[in-house]
C-alpha cells in the first residue's frame, strides 16, 4: 500500500530543491496546488484581456500547464524567486492568446480616434463631460455597441501596455553582459525598480478619475461595474476613463524604452 507523504512542513523553496534533484511527481502537484493562488491573481486581473474570448476556468487551466512547463525549465542557481518567473510566464500566456484572437482590426482603432475626437468636441460644446448617449448619437451608432466598443477599447490598451512593457524587458536583455560566473546581473537588480519608479511617475502625471480608476482596477482589483458603483458614473463611462489612463501610461513607457536604449 502506498502512503501519500505529507509536505505540511516543507518550505516552497525545499520543495523546488527535492523536484529539481528527484523529478517525484507528488512533489510537483504539491507544488502546483502551492502555485495556483498565482495564477487565479493573475487571471482575475488580467480578465479584461481574455473575456471576450474564453472564460477564466479555461484561464485557470492554462496556468496550471503553465506551471508544470515552469517547474521543468527552471533554473534555480539564477537567484530568481519561482513567484516572479511563473509570474511573466502567465502573463505571456494570456497576451500570446489574446494576440491570436486578432480582436482588433483597423476599424475598431479608427472607431476609437473618431470617438476621442468627438468627446472633446462636445466636452467643449457644452463645457462639461458628454453622457455616453451623447457621445452615440453624435457618432451615429446606438448606445450598445458604443458600450461594446468602450470594452473592446479598454482590453486593448491593457494588451498595449503590456506589450510595451515585454518589448522593452526583450530589448534589455542584449544590453546586459553575459557573465556565467554571476548569479544574477548588477543591471537586473535595477532593471524592475527603474521601471516600476518611471510607471509611478506616469501615474502621477494622470487626471484624477484616471488615477483612482487604475488604482481600484489594480490594486484592489475591483470590476468596471464595481467602480461605476464607487465613483457613480456609468461603466462604459469607467472604461473609457480606464482606456485613456493606459493609452497616456503606454505613451509614456515609451519614451522611457528610448530612454533605455
Amino acid at each position: 500500500m502506498c502512503v501519500q507523504r505529507s509536505f505540511d512542513n516543507w518550505t516552497n523553496e525545499q520543495l523546488l530543491l527535492q523536484y529539481k534533484e528527484k523529478q517525484e511527481m507528488e512533489v510537483k502537484h504539491e507544488l502546483v496546488l502551492r502555485y495556483l493562488y498565482v495564477v487565479k491573481s493573475i487571471a482575475l486581473q488580467m480578465r479584461g484581456v481574455y473575456l471576450n474570448f474564453t472564460q477564466i476556468e479555461d484561464i485557470v487551466n492554462e496556468g496550471v500547464l503553465c506551471i508544470m512547463k515552469s517547474l521543468d525549465k527552471f533554473e534555480i542557481e539564477k537567484g530568481v524567486k519561482f513567484e516572479t518567473y511563473i509570474t511573466k510566464r502567465i502573463r505571456g500566456m494570456i497576451i500570446d492568446l489574446a494576440r491570436k484572437q486578432d480582436w482588433v482590426p483597423r476599424s475598431v482603432r479608427k472607431m476609437g480616434k473618431d470617438i476621442e475626437k468627438i468627446t472633446i468636441d462636445l466636452y467643449n460644446e457644452f463645457g462639461r463631460e458628454p453622457t455616453d448617449e451623447e457621445v452615440a448619437k453624435r457618432y451615429g451608432i446606438e448606445l450598445e455597441k458604443y458600450k461594446e466598443f468602450m470594452s473592446k477599447s479598454s482590453v486593448f490598451n491593457i494588451l498595449s501596455l503590456d506589450l510595451v512593457l515585454e518589448e522593452f524587458y526583450e530589448k534589455k536583455k542584449y544590453f546586459s553582459i553575459t557573465n556565467e560566473s554571476s548569479i544574477k546581473q548588477p543591471e537586473e537588480y535595477c532593471l524592475d525598480n527603474e521601471v516600476k519608479e518611471y510607471l509611478i511617475k506616469g501615474i502621477d502625471q494622470l487626471g484624477e478619475k484616471e488615477k483612482i480608476v487604475v488604482s481600484l482596477y489594480y490594486v484592489e482589483e475591483l470590476q468596471m461595474k464595481e467602480i461605476a458603483k464607487v465613483l457613480e458614473l456609468s461603466e462604459p463611462r469607467i472604461s473609457q476613463i480606464h482606456a485613456s489612463a493606459l493609452k497616456k501610461l503606454r505613451v509614456h513607457m515609451k519614451k522611457f524604452m528610448q530612454m533605455a536604449n
